[in-house]
């Protein structure tokens, strides 16, 4: 079974980029995405989900 993925290999990954300072950590320390929510909210076509479905991404952290 070498190199099948473990059940929490994915959560083990992003503890330690987070602990180390992933690069996406850092970038988020220093720009603040809420600031273009209103524009990511308009610019992304979103379906109409009267029948159901999963929930939409949220536009900022995407």
């Amino acid at each position: 079974m070498a190199g099948q993925a473990r059940l929490f290999d994915a959560e083990e990954r992003l503890r330690w980029l987070s602990a180390s300072g992933g690069p996406l950590e850092r970038l988020r320390a220093v720009v603040d995405f809420e600031a273009f929510r209103a524009e990511l909210e308009a610019a992304l076509p979103r379906a109409d989900r009267s029948r159901g479905g999963r929930p939409p991404y949220d536009a900022a952290p995407m």
